[in-house]
């Protein structure tokens, strides 16, 4: 939830903490801090709020703050304690010799907090993170080695947790350590780098090594050394970044948001690359280990995800269902960890994640592991946690997302599952050979076709404006489009804060109706196949009811002039591969929306783009 960088090694560490902080900005921005030592003291400079307020305390300060090449840094979304200076990282020791920034949860922090009390300590916070201060210095007290002190410290630590240490009297070392949040070391020549996530990194340099759960690593300008918790050496892999720095420009978009938006025909293309050669030839997905004698006599298969990831698994259960007649469940990874589930191993469990760190959905599916079901995970990180422990990988090559609210990742993510539910389908010969051609042959053409959408978005606009003062939206659908509409109200919700909801356009009637008059827009999403006569006359029962009526469809005809007050049209595409095209005009709408009411779209209030806490 929370970002964390650090730096040591030969440069101006400020800069790059605070050039590590903008690009870690959608993890969280209710405060920021970073740790500097200058001339032998560790130094502390917090604020509340975006990261400028931080920046402009550091421009008056610049002269000082920029004699330090080591230093630790934190952007902050609150889980304990409200979002003020008090409360933000990094946070310090009585001595104030020791400064911490983390990324977590501290399950035993109260317990730890009382024996801390006991010996003395004196806390400033109602943070959970500065329990893990006073017991560093506590424990360093002891050792006189930081290492060692970290090491014991994280022994009586309950919870999910990425560190990040300093101390006054050790001078260029960092320690860094971390248990169900994610935390990468960065390589340099004379100097060394660890983050929460690779935007921080990738334009200072290409290698990196991830560390896993209960592993320590002490960064030096020239060295670093890695062992676990209890000890022994280890030596990690280092690896080669997959991304350009270029992935953090917005390229002349007003938002990453938009630009995220426009980048979703390449994303399509990007996805297919590698795994669709040829209408006539086999899906080929390489990192799908599934036994495909056991594939075919899978008895069931389990979903789970969270937010817009919980979207796209909803439709992959839907082409899951269609192509293979394989019983698909989906359920929210936070629901899913807090039932008797019954998995066994003729049970395929997916989780679908763009960070793949997200809590729930990494608690979930080792859960489902543990019972021996085969884990595939479909995310945009293939190096991230998730990645880290499945069975089989379908990666979405999204590249970098930036804007909290996701676009171009569902995108990926949908796509994935159509290759997934495709790859199945010829593995289990449960569909003709006709069908899968012509699917293909659409999904080769999807990028064309969003391209049109996005060149012609006049409609969207007018739409946009003409209903950016609603309180309240209903959208509706049926079918694979069901979660297109929760899709849609969710872009809504989380960039403008309208109250939108997404129902099936058949349970209309069955309560939301009431609701309907004259200052509620009803937005039906009408593409062409078995059910849109279903969701007109669906429609035609919210107009009776005088509700402001919205379409976005397929149709041409013009008899939907007289039914609708806005029209969204997209270019003709068939019933199941409609969800691909049907969602980027609703995430238009939603930027529109947001952008005319003055939001701030990349940085909606309450969010972070990674939810590492359950």
């Amino acid at each position: 939830m929370c970002g964390i960088v650090g730096y040591v090694g030969n440069k101006t560490a400020v800069d790059i903490l605070l050039e590590g902080l903008t690009s870690l900005e959608y993890r969280g921005y209710d405060s920021s801090g970073i740790a500097v030592n200058v001339e032998g003291k560790v130094e502390l400079y917090k604020a509340a709020g975006k990261l400028q307020n931080l920046k402009d305390i550091v421009e008056k300060n610049y002269a000082e703050i920029s004699k330090s090449t080591i230093g630790i840094g934190h952007i902050r979304w609150a889980t304990h304690g409200a979002p003020t200076v008090e409360n933000a990282h990094p946070h310090s020791c009585n001595c104030g010799k020791v400064a911490v920034v983390h990324n977590g949860i501290i399950e035993n922090y109260k317990e730890l907090r009382a024996k801390l009390e006991a010996k003395g300590c004196t806390f400033r916070s109602q943070t959970d993170t500065e329990t893990v201060a006073h017991l560093v210095a506590t424990k360093y007290g002891e050792t006189h080695d930081l290492t060692e002190a970290v090491r014991l410290a994280t022994k009586e630590i309950e919870g999910a947790y990425a560190l990040c240490v300093i101390h006054q009297d050790v001078p260029n070392t960092i320690v860094a350590t971390r248990r169900n949040a994610p935390l990468v070391v960065g390589l340099g020549e004379g100097e060394n780098f660890v983050a929460s996530d690779v935007p921080a990194l990738i334009q200072y340099t290409k290698k990196a090594m991830y560390l896993d759960d209960n592993q320590i690593v002490t960064l030096k300008p020239d060295s670093y050394k890695v062992i676990d918790i209890d000890k022994n050496p280890l030596t990690l892999k280092v690896e080669t970044l997959p991304w350009e720095p270029v992935a953090l420009s917005k390229m002349g978009y007003k938002h990453f948001m938009l630009k995220e938006i426009h980048e979703q025909p390449d994303v399509v293309r990007n996805v297919l690359s590698g795994k669709l050669h040829a209408m006539d030839e086999d899906i080929i997905l390489k990192e799908v280990t599934l036994d495909k004698d056991k594939l075919k006599n899978l008895s069931r298969i389990q979903i789970v995800a969270c937010g817009t990831s919980l979207h796209a698994a909803m439709v992959g259960k839907y082409l899951i269902e269609d192509f293979c007649g394989i019983p698909v469940d989906v359920e929210p990874s936070s629901e899913y960890i807090y039932r008797k589930t019954i998995t066994d191993k003729n049970t395929l469990v997916i989780g679908v994640s763009q960070s793949g760190e997200t809590a729930d959905t990494i608690t979930a599916v080792r859960q489902a592991k543990n019972k021996g079901s085969h884990i595939l995970i479909v995310t945009n990180r293939p190096d991230s946690t998730m990645a880290r422990e499945a069975d089989s990988l379908v990666p979405v090559n999204a590249g970098i997302e930036v804007s909290v609210a996701a676009t171009k990742s569902y995108m990926a993510q949908l796509i994935s599952f159509y290759l997934l539910a495709i790859y199945m389908a010829e593995v289990k010969n449960s569909m003709p050979k006709e069908e899968l051609v012509n699917l293909k042959h659409e999904l080769i053409v999807l990028p064309q076709k969003i391209e049109k959408v996005l060149a012609h978005t006049d409609d969207v606009q007018k739409c946009a404006r003409a209903f950016s003062s609603s309180k309240d939206f209903i959208f509706i659908a049926r079918g694979i489009n069901f979660p297109t509409a929760l899709e849609g109200a969710l872009k809504l919700k989380e960039i403008s804060y309208i109250n939108a909801t997404g129902y099936t356009a058949g349970e209309l009637k069955h309560g939301p109706i009431a609701m309907l008059d004259e200052s509620m827009p009803v937005l039906s999403i009408l593409m062409s196949g078995k059910v849109f006569d279903k969701i007109m006359s669906n429609s035609e029962e919210a107009k009776a009811r005088n509700a402001r009526m919205i379409a976005l469809t397929d149709c041409t005809d013009s008899k939907m002039e007289e039914l609708f007050d806005c029209i969204i049209r997209v270019p003709k595409i068939s019933e199941i591969l409609s969800p691909a095209l049907a969602i980027v005009p609703l995430q238009l709408l939603a930027y529109y929306i947001a952008e005319f009411l003055g939001k701030d779209v990349d940085q909606p209030r309450n969010l972070a783009k990674s939810v590492t806490v359950e």
